[in-house]
């Protein structure tokens, strides 16, 4: 079965899978029973082509509109702003001189001479009633008067399917309406015949059956769609640095509103259409819109910014001008049919195992049938009865006819895809409530056969709450363990070499300094910068007073490949100067001189050179992150357009920031080591810093390899190929090695790659890895939209949570699987076997649509929802290449199926005497025995699959409420079966001593289950 699966099913992967590959195991499944419910939760390949090429025409449009615009610049800048504009009179009623059409048309057909007619960006804010530095003011009346204008920052979004939209998909399945098709003439001949309401006894236990097992399947699919309303919910919570009334603060991209401003950085996704107000190096990426893969500079010469792009470069203030479903990308968002997400192998694998077993099925049904009616005939032939048909006799093949669909029903587990669904559905929600959000189905399950975790050290392993704990400045290496230290260190340093430090940490910023509502100054940025900008400010630096003093001319923002930002800024008579920080090592081998104890600039000795690195070796010993301050003085001509210098610089000074480590990382290193999980760390920090934080954590061992970015990019293959099982940790990585690295593993070393990431540069990365998992906190929207996962608190221990979620979810549903193989093979063998030697089937219609239930829909709410547990991460990973259904789950089954089988062909055999039944009603209580048998046998199998190898299968039980309400609901339901509703059921009240003796020959199953597990077998 599994070389099978393999070869029709296995060409869908985890991501990025091959519409040819999706679409081929699609003809493999052929004809199902419901294809609505079975195929609910795959990608819909047409749809998804039809929406690919509405994007592709609406991309060439806006592109031609784009290169249009560009073309026309250079003839409009020369002419004479014209305004033609009349505002609407309900617009001008409001306060506003522009309306949302015409706001509309100029952002997105980036029209410049429209903008000149409205005055330029600042005549735009100005009639949007906005400041460009205070943003909008708070009056709630005037914000809602605004968003009746202008509208809300929201999309267009498909309605959630009610309840019955779920019943009537249910009523979908083909063997269902063939059943009610029986169950319709069953009545009619059955009331002709014997009159109402005895003849109508069997048609109506059809119908109830039908409408029990559609109203059961129809709430699990509608509870598990709310799940995933409530997960797409979570992921669409994206917030934007908005300046409102004067104060900087967070906001939800759906709360904006025309004249807001935005400040957006690198890895930002655009909220809405707007227009550049002020900022730096702004480069942004519009392929998602136009298909461009060339960055487009925004300055203002070009302010205009459309929703959906996303900054690649540089930071800016932005005003916001069209929302919601009238900015380009919400257009572009409503001509796109809903393709859905693609399909996860697991779900496959099982269509795959659904397929074999419904061909299977229908073969024994066919075969049935014809045994069953080749009994009546030969008997009608004996009888010499064969020209003359009664009612009885219509009614006994209509009832064989039912018992045959009702076997393809049964034998058909359409619930086996969907038991995936169900389980990653639960897992997701659990996750959420761990601090993970998976964003794609297959991560769940993909994350259950990782090998390998590569994670980022900042944030991740370490708390990312920074502080500068130690300087070297002028020669002096001070430590700063409290408010106190830092500023002696400012009476001690001469008050030039002040001047130079306070410019340097409060100009070379990506950071803030604002005061919040309540009027306390916050600082805002990243941890690095917060910790640089805090020691600045503990020196008695103003941060305010250092901004105005100086122009800022050109910024460079930080850079993961150089490891370094710079600023450029004219200072107060007109001179220029460059301020650079970075990486210690790559700064400092960019510096000629130093400022020595007295402040004064002296060239930097390879003595003194060597002291500073063997300074920068000590901090980072220390686990400290360093960073070098350094600056240069800029020829008067330099110019924005002009590269900021690389060399040549005087050190300012080196800082030694602490990160500490988060608690429970070295816990949870220990059980990935434990569960077969190879942690990698992979930082742009210092090799020293890195391999101290690594040796804390418990991932550098001995034996295994520290490396550097540089020297791991000039290995050859045959290097890399013996190098890379050895690496433990790669310092100074560039988001190009963490990407090779991931891409070794994966392909030469066939591991099952997570990895983390939260800057923009680590998109390939995380594209690339089987798993890519963003920081919630510190990712960026780029990051966060290339991931699978989001690890909503950065943590390292969420990782782990994350890997035996996933490995609950592989297990669940094997263990489904299990249980559910094991009462189709009994149930096939069974009634075929039956038929064909005793010319009858001993479970009827009813009968069947109840045991199916038992195994679908319940036993998939039973088993696939089992909570994960510490055993879990004992075990070695399944990795790329290890068998689904595995020769443990034979062993179980084949040993349960044997018993199984064996009870009740006996029990048909000898039943009567074993349980001394006697009189016209022996028939009829006996097959209600082998009913009520063959059901208890399943009640005890379920508890059985909660453990596939373990014996103890009693563990932990009363803590799954679900399971404990399954088994509980379905024994009641039994006796209501069995006790009350015979007529229907076929079935006859049972004493106290045949229930026991039912339940003890289904109890007999576990003894047996657990000596059938000390059965050795491979583990493949």
């Amino acid at each position: 079965m599994e070389s099978y699966l393999k070869e029709n099913f296995g060409g869908v992967k985890a991501k990025h899978s091959s519409d040819e590959a999706l679409g081929r195991w699609r003809k493999v499944v052929g004809v199902v029973k419901n294809p609505k419910r079975r195929f609910r939760f795959t990608a819909n390949l047409d749809k998804r082509s039809e929406a690919a090429a509405m994007k592709r025409s609406n991309q060439e449009k806006l592109r031609v509109a784009v290169l249009v615009s560009k073309a026309a610049l250079q003839f409009i800048h020369g002419l004479a702003p014209q305004s033609e504009y009349t505002v609407p009179d309900d617009v001008n009623t409001a306060g506003f001189g522009i309306c949302a059409e015409e706001l509309s048309s100029i952002v997105e057909s980036h029209d410049i001479k429209k903008l000149k007619s409205h005055g330029g960006v600042e005549g735009i804010a100005s009639k949007l009633s906005t400041s460009a530095s205070d943003g909008l003011p708070r009056s709630r009346r005037r914000l809602a008067i605004r968003q009746e204008v202008f509208g809300i920052n929201r999309f267009a979004e498909t309605e959630a399917r009610s309840f019955w939209v779920f019943v009537w998909e249910a009523l979908q399945d083909m063997t269902l309406m063939i059943l009610a098709a029986c169950a319709f003439f069953s009545l009619v001949v059955g009331i002709a015949t014997e009159g109402w309401p005895k003849g109508a006894h069997d048609g109506l236990g059809i119908v109830a059956s039908i409408l029990l097992v559609v109203f059961v399947t129809a709430t699990s699919d509608y509870r598990q769609s709310l799940q995933f309303k409530d997960l797409d919910k979570e992921k669409k919570k994206i917030t934007v640095q908005v300046t409102r009334n004067g104060y900087r603060q967070k906001l939800s991209i759906y709360d904006l509103l025309a004249g807001d401003v935005v400040h957006l950085s690198i890895g930002d996704q655009v909220p809405a259409d707007g227009l550049f107000l002020s900022g730096f190096s702004l480069l942004i990426n519009e392929s998602s819109l136009t298909g461009e893969s060339e960055p487009v500079a925004v300055n203002a010469e070009n302010p205009f910014l459309l929703s959906g792009t996303k900054v690649q470069d540089g930071s800016c203030k932005m005003l916001v001008t069209t929302v919601g479903m009238r900015t380009q990308w919400g257009k572009l968002m409503a001509t796109l049919s809903e393709g859905g997400d693609d399909e996860t192998p697991l779900q496959v694998k099982l269509n795959g195992v659904a397929t074999i077993i419904g061909k299977i099925g229908l073969v024994f049904a066919v075969v049935t049938f014809a045994v069953l009616t080749e009994s009546l005939f030969r008997r009608k032939i004996m009888d010499s009865s064969y020209l003359s048909w009664t009612g009885d006799d219509a009614l006994e093949l209509l009832e064989f006819f039912a018992i045959a669909v009702t076997i393809v029903v049964v034998a058909v587990p359409e619930g086996l895809p969907l038991a995936v669904t169900l389980s990653l559905a639960f897992a997701m929600k659990k996750m959420m409530n761990d601090k993970a959000l998976v964003r794609h189905l297959a991560a769940c399950e993909t994350m259950g056969s990782a090998t390998t975790i590569c994670s980022d050290k900042t944030g991740t392993l370490t708390t990312n709450r920074m502080t500068v704990v130690k300087a070297a400045i002028c020669g002096k290496v001070k430590e700063m363990e409290s408010s106190a230290d830092t500023k002696s260190l400012f009476s001690e340093l001469p008050d030039s070499v002040m001047t130079l430090l306070s410019q340097s940490i409060f100009n070379n910023t990506g950071g803030d300094v604002v005061f919040n509502k309540d009027g306390r100054r916050e600082i805002l940025g990243t941890p690095t910068e917060t910790a640089i900008l805090e020691f600045g400010l503990l020196l008695g630096g103003d941060f305010q007073a250092e901004r105005k003093a100086s122009t800022l001319v050109k910024v460079e923002p930080f850079n993961s490949a150089k490891k370094r930002m710079g600023v450029v800024i004219q200072l107060p008579g007109g001179a220029m100067r460059a301020h650079c920080k970075g990486a210690s090592e790559i700064i400092l081998a960019s510096c000629k001189k130093y400022l020595n104890d007295q402040g004064s600039v002296v060239p930097l000795d390879a003595v003194t050179m060597d002291h500073l690195n063997a300074t920068i070796d000590s901090f980072a010993n220390e686990a400290l992150r360093t960073l070098c301050l350094a600056y240069i003085e800029v020829d008067d001509g330099f110019s924005a357009n002009d590269q900021i210098p690389e060399d040549g610089y005087t050190c300012i000074g080196i800082v030694g920031i602490k990160d500490p480590v988060r608690p429970g990382v070295k816990e949870s290193v220990a059980i990935c080591r434990s569960a077969g999980i190879a942690v990698r760390m992979v930082t742009g920090d210092n090799i020293n810093t890195a391999k101290a934080i690594a040796r804390e954590c418990g991932i550098l061992t001995e034996g295994g390899v520290a490396i550097e970015g540089p020297e791991f990019r000039t290995k050859s293959a045959e290097e890399l190929n013996e190098l890379i099982p050895k690496i433990q940790v790669m310092a100074r990585s560039s988001p190009l090695d963490k990407h090779t690295l991931v891409k070794h593993l994966r392909t030469t070393f066939e591991e099952v790659v997570a990895v983390t990431g939260d800057g923009t540069n680590d998109a390939p990365a995380l594209h690339e890895a089987d798993i890519g998992l963003a920081m919630g906190i510190a990712g960026t929207e780029v990051a966060k939209e290339s991931a699978d996962v989001i690890i909503l608190d950065d943590n390292f221990s969420t990782i782990v949570t994350v890997a035996k979620w996933g490995r609950s979810v592989y297990i669940n549903i094997q263990k489904f699987v299990q249980f559910q193989l094991t009462v189709n093979v009994v149930a096939l063998i069974v009634n075929f076997s039956s038929a064909c030697l005793t010319g009858s089937a001993p479970l009827t219609a009813v009968q069947l649509l109840w045991v199916n239930m038992i195994m679908d829909t319940l036993g998939a709410l039973a088993l696939a929802t089992e909570p994960p547990n510490d055993e879990l991460m004992k075990r070695t990973p399944v990795g790329r290449k290890g068998n689904f259904i595995s020769n443990i789950m034979w062993r179980n089954i084949l040993g349960q199926a044997i018993y199984q089988f064996i009870v009740i062909w006996y029990l048909q055999t000898e039943g009567k005497w074993l349980f001394g039944l006697e009189g016209e009603n022996s028939d009829l209580v006996l097959n209600t025995l082998i009913f009520n048998c063959f059901v208890f046998c399943q009640v005890f199998n379920e508890v059985n699959s909660r453990e596939m190898e373990r014996i103890n299968v009693l563990e932990g039980i009363l803590s799954n409420n679900v399971f404990v309400a399954v088994l509980s609901s379905t024994v009641i339901f039994q006796f209501i079966i069995v006790q009350f509703l015979g007529d229907f059921a076929n079935t006859a009240p049972l004493t106290f001593k045949q229930w026991i003796n039912s339940i003890f020959i289904g109890f007999i199953g576990m003894p047996i289950a657990a000596a059938v597990k000390l059965i050795p077998v491979g583990s493949k």
